[in-house]
């Protein structure tokens, strides 16, 4: 049994990364395909799409890559795990690596990075810091 499904996720996007693959798949969620756009959104990954049935859907991610061939993401946090919850507000939001990197938050207003949630002044569940 699989405690937390959204680490393991971001695992694989960091394992196929360093493997120089050209996409990653695992089962989908509603949750994963959230974090998921949100990475696409900002330019950490390539395209996002769902595949297979209803039944068992999976999520494919296309990887993106630096013209040295480094993954576009060079590193990924998991700041709220399912022992320790993180919650913060909109005020309370740091910068990750002077702006460099990102946040990504389950607000209200749905998932989002922290510069979105900042704007909107709303504050959640910190998911996760890449950079």
């Amino acid at each position: 049994m699989m405690t937390d499904p959204l680490g393991d996720m971001l695992a694989r996007i960091r394992n196929a990364g360093g493997a120089r693959h050209a996409h990653m798949k695992c089962p989908a969620s509603k949750l994963k395909i959230a974090v998921a756009q949100v990475l696409s959104a900002e330019g950490f990954v390539g395209e996002v799409r769902t595949e297979g049935d209803a039944k068992r859907p999976t999520l494919a991610v296309e990887l993106r890559y630096q013209d040295d061939g480094s993954l576009m993401i060079e590193g990924m946090r998991r700041v709220s795990k399912p022992g320790r919850r993180i919650y913060l507000a909109a005020d309370e939001l740091k910068r990750v690596r002077a702006g460099l990197g990102m946040s990504i938050l389950s607000t209200s207003k749905g998932v989002m990075c922290d510069r979105d949630a900042r704007a909107a002044n709303v504050g959640g569940e910190v998911i996760c810091e890449v950079w």
